[in-house]
């Protein structure tokens, strides 16, 4: 089976699905001491689902067809079938899911069977065990509880010693936050392309990953033995011994490379004709801090603040003080090196369920990337956006903060923003709370912006390249769609030039200027970025040491020279 590698290395285990798109249900590990709570949820909603059918029988009209309270008889069967409710009991107690996710696991085994039926009758009532799995899905929503109790939850405890790797359509960020800290060694999904947010958190995650496999969470079995080659989108079920083996021993060739790399973690980024390269981390939460510090990076070039304001069951955004403790403790566990914070970046395939609900009652938006999102979506909602600059401001008086708006392509947008930052500046006076003084940046991923650069440039301190958007807007390519992913070209020669405009504009100007997006941490951009003139990478964290490596054996001087011989192909 292939598919797009976005994150390389070589993971093999068993394989752990999350439930396809037949149905919608939450996914995550339970407490050892949940366990038995959540079976009696599920005898709950099952007790509960057999009384809604046996109403439904006792009160059914004389004259309507045998059919129906033979349907009804089936279902009732299905439910009290050991092969249902009580198998699904066996993936709460040894995996440790809960019911939902545990239910819809079952499901998938159970509808395979169906699948596999020669009989037509019999391979038709898969429908029926669907409407079954959906009443008890209903059930469980009405009944409430078993509300994930955070990300400390190891499947290690329970899953024995056989590694694990996780197997979906598809994985939204919120969701990839909760596996964040789990064991899983690997991942692969049907959809998502190179610059997806899922596989931009695989990287993040440093784990091999295989997105546009396709069919994988339906060819693929729970427990199946996986392999997943991110270096080649690779992903084999159920491997030969010889396969396996090979796999392993490239396993253990990455892991020595891996441990040599380290090596590089405290030598300083110089170019060999001398020039000083600076490597910046990129973050989505606080507790990466740490990772960034251990990888190198001399600060953060990116935290990605709108990972606070997802994966909250309650659907409030994050209020100014929570934020500000966010902030605060990254710029404190930073130990004085420079934070770069990013104003909430929600919209297109990292929504929110405010936005959405809100997006379900006033429109359709056929195309959401080109929709209200960004700095789009913080400058229609006032109130909010103040609220996280104050919360960023105030962070600054415990260290270097810089500020950075994502998506600006409009001069409007520019005032509308520093009126804003202006406007919490006077409320933090008025206030009597301390900020700082906070360098304000802009990203430049809209071509518009490129193209505008020195009008941008007169007032920004600093800009950031964010290369994934660039490339999607300039190239008309929606990043997530595999459809079209072998289009997504970061060496298309429009893209090249946009880059190279806004890095040789902003030295120009004695502005500094960085790259944050995946060209950054991808060693097939050095040379070519550093021909540029780019002297600030951000990445992240696990990327660091491989790019650390090109730049020590790069020369520069010698890089331009090579790139004005170089003529890349559209």
């Amino acid at each position: 089976m292939f598919g797009i590698p976005v994150s390389r290395g070589v993971a093999i285990g068993r394989a752990v699905l999350v439930a396809s798109s037949r149905v919608d249900v939450a996914h995550y590990f339970i407490e050892p001491a949940q366990v038995e709570p959540e079976i009696e949820r599920l005898r709950a909603a099952r007790d509960a689902v057999a009384a809604e059918l046996g109403g439904l029988q006792r009160d059914m009209p004389a004259d309507a067809p045998s059919e129906l309270s033979a349907l009804l008889d089936v279902h009732l069967m299905l439910l009290h079938d050991e092969a249902l409710t009580g198998a699904t009991g066996h993936w709460i107690r040894e995996r440790h899911y809960n019911a939902e996710w545990a239910l819809s696991a079952q499901l998938e085994v159970l509808a395979r069977q169906f699948d596999e039926m020669e009989n037509d009758y019999l391979r038709e009532r898969k429908a029926d065990l669907e409407q079954v799995v959906e009443r008890l899905l209903g059930a469980l929503m009405h009944l409430g509880g078993g509300a994930p109790s955070g990300l400390g939850v190891n499947p290690r405890d329970f899953a024995g010693e056989d590694p694990l790797v996780l197997v979906a359509n598809d994985i939204a960020p919120a969701d990839m936050l909760q596996f964040k800290r789990s064991v899983f060694t690997g991942f692969v999904t049907d959809v998502g392309g190179r610059t997806s947010h899922t596989a931009i958190v695989a990287r993040s995650l440093d784990i091999p990953a295989v997105v546009g496999a396709r069919e994988a969470s339906r060819v693929i079995r729970q427990d199946d033995w996986v392999v997943i080659d991110g270096d080649v989108g690779i992903v084999i079920i159920d491997p030969s011994p010889i396969v396996l083996e090979e796999y392993r021993f490239r396993q253990r060739q990455s892991e020595l490379e891996r441990e040599r790399l380290t090596r590089l973690r405290h030598t300083p980024a110089v170019t060999l004709d001398g020039e000083r390269v600076e490597l910046l981390a990129n973050i989505e939460l606080p507790g990466d801090a740490a990772a960034a510090l251990e990888a190198g990076a001399v600060g953060v070039g990116l935290f990605r603040s709108e990972f606070l304001f997802m994966n909250r069951s309650s659907g409030d955004l994050p209020g100014e003080d929570e934020q500000y403790e966010a902030y605060r403790a990254v710029v404190e566990a930073m130990q004085g090196l420079p934070v770069t914070i990013r104003t909430v970046d929600i919209g297109a395939d990292k929504p929110l369920e405010r936005m959405s609900l809100h997006e379900l009652r006033h429109e359709h938006v056929l195309n959401p990337a080109l929709g209200r999102r960004a700095i789009r979506w913080s400058l229609s909602e006032p109130s909010m956006f103040r609220q996280q600059l104050r919360a960023i401001l105030r962070a600054s008086a415990h260290g270097q903060v810089r500020l950075l708006v994502p998506m600006l392509a409009h001069l409007s947008e520019i005032r509308g923003t520093f009126d804003a930052i202006t406007r919490a500046k006077q409320q933090l006076n008025e206030s009597g709370r301390a900020f700082g003084a906070v360098p304000v940046g802009a990203m430049i991923e809209v071509p518009a912006a490129a193209l505008m650069i020195d009008r941008f440039l007169e007032s920004f301190d600093f800009v950031s390249i964010g290369t994934n958007d660039l490339i999607q807007y300039t190239l008309a390519i929606d990043r997530a769609d595999e459809s079209v992913s072998h289009l997504y070209d970061p060496w298309h020669p429009a893209v090249q030039e946009l880059i190279d405009r806004t890095i040789r504009t902003a030295r120009s100007r004695g502005k500094p200027v960085s790259v944050c997006g995946e060209m950054a941490g991808d060693p097939t951009f050095t040379a070519s970025l550093l021909a540029m003139g780019l002297r600030s990478f951000s990445m992240h964290p696990a990327q660091i040491a491989t790019i650390k490596q090109q730049i020590l054996r790069a020369d520069s001087r010698k890089a331009r020279e090579d790139s004005s011989e170089l003529q890349p192909t559209a």
